[in-house]
């Protein structure tokens, strides 16, 4: 046998009258076994060389800055680094340790200690709050890049697993009553939901064979859209990712999920009342783009009398809402304002539902959420209502509603909304 290989000599035989001397000299020739292939990776490999990091030095550096009793950076540092609270960081690392194995604390296959919940907790929140390559943890947390990239991927697919149902949710009809009134009082816009609108995200490593499909004129890159309403409080109520860039608000509006629930009979019967006439659903602010549809208001392209005016003044501030949160979540989480590493729509869409959970889990925690309670509406069976899409897109009461709101938005006084002689 050659020398250069040691622990590929044969296993020796050991008498069978002594059991546990048998054991005993079993378990050393394994742990000279492993011994030997360490140093024959380390010393021998020119491909891959083993490197030895301080994983329990990491752990005790990342203690000793933030989560000690008199720790190094104070409260303001650490929610300016990890983007939202203490408290809040903690019930995650707790939440997601207790749902995952995978961040649970253990042995590697070295027989030694693997990094800590908190340490690949911190490395998934910094790649989502920073955008920067997965090796960037190598000097701080002392993790190698692939571990890094486990991190965020295990945690983006147990965030959204874990809460999902709550963060993500379609509003119940007691969320509907609660945004209804917000809105009302905010806006001034009776059965308002929310505004909709879709965004783009860079798509770095889109394939060569579908750039065509994620790419169109006015922007330079690959992109992956996403659709989405929010509501006066900046939280998302509704997330719809993966279509291509080449495509349109109206596009992606028929394929969005956004009116399941009308179409199969499931969504909450919550009518409202505004200017003495009674409306079915509520609706949502949109731009020119989108159809004239009963659940969707647009403003005036070119308003003459002064209460047209009001209203497209109120509309386009009132409409800002989705603009304001698309603003924040690019700026509060940079993966989502820098091209995306990731080489498939599953992983980006897995990233961008975990930023909106996250998003609209730091809204609820800062007590600025509408609706923070999740009371659910009891279960509906789904019954296909072939006259709720007809409902839906019926012309005459886009064209009703939107002018029982003009005249509901008359009526009020506001001062800011009234229109400078200039502009007569």
């Amino acid at each position: 046998m050659d020398s250069k290989f040691p622990f590929l000599s044969p296993i020796p035989d050991f008498p069978d009258d002594d059991d546990t001397g048998s054991s005993d000299s079993s378990l050393v020739f394994f742990q000279n076994l492993i011994q030997q292939a360490e140093l024959l990776d380390t010393a021998s490999s020119s491909k891959k060389k083993y490197v030895r990091r301080d994983r329990v030095g990491g752990h005790e550096t990342l203690m000793a800055d933030y989560f000690d009793e008199n720790p190094k950076f104070s409260e303001d540092t650490f929610r300016h680094r990890f983007r939202m609270s203490k408290s809040l960081f903690l019930k995650i690392v707790s939440d997601v340790q207790a749902y995952d194995e995978w961040f649970q604390e253990g042995l590697d296959g070295r027989m030694k200690k693997s990094f800590t919940p908190l340490q690949k907790v911190t490395s998934a929140i910094k790649q989502l709050a920073t955008g920067n390559p997965p090796d960037e943890g190598d000097e701080y947390l002392n993790m190698s890049e692939r571990t890094s990239r486990e991190c965020l991927e295990y945690f983006c697919e147990t965030v959204c697993k874990r809460y999902g149902g709550e963060f993500l949710r379609r509003p119940t009809s007691h969320d509907i009553a609660l945004l209804y009134q917000a809105h009302e009082d905010r806006h001034h816009l009776p059965g308002m939901l929310g505004s909709l609108d879709c965004t783009h995200f860079v798509w770095r490593m889109c394939p060569t064979e579908l750039r065509g499909q994620y790419m169109r004129g006015d922007h330079q890159y690959p992109t992956v859209m996403l659709e989405a309403v929010a509501s006066q409080d900046l939280w998302i109520w509704h997330a719809f990712c993966g279509p291509a860039g080449s495509q349109n608000d109206i596009n992606v509006l028929q394929q969005s999920p956004l009116f399941l629930a009308q179409r199969n009979g499931t969504a909450p019967n919550c009518p409202f009342q505004v200017n003495n006439h009674l409306y079915k659903r509520g609706y949502y602010l949109t731009d020119g783009i989108y159809p004239t549809w009963s659940v969707f208001v647009k403003s005036f392209p070119y308003p003459h009398d002064p209460n047209e005016k009001k209203f497209k003044r109120q509309h386009e501030a009132a409409r800002k809402d989705v603009e304001r949160a698309f603003g924040v979540l690019k700026s509060k989480w940079g993966i989502l304002n820098r091209p995306m590493r990731s080489k498939t729509v599953k992983k980006i869409r897995s990233i961008v539902y975990t930023c909106l959970i996250l998003h609209n889990m730091i809204i609820k925690d800062d007590g600025r959420a509408i609706a923070p309670v999740h009371i659910q509406d009891p279960p509906v069976e789904p019954v296909f209502d072939d006259t709720a899409y007809t409902e839906l897109i019926d012309e005459d009461t886009h064209w009703r509603l939107k002018h029982d709101l003009v005249e509901h938005l008359g009526s009020l006084d506001l001062p800011h909304l009234e229109v400078d002689s200039d502009e007569e």
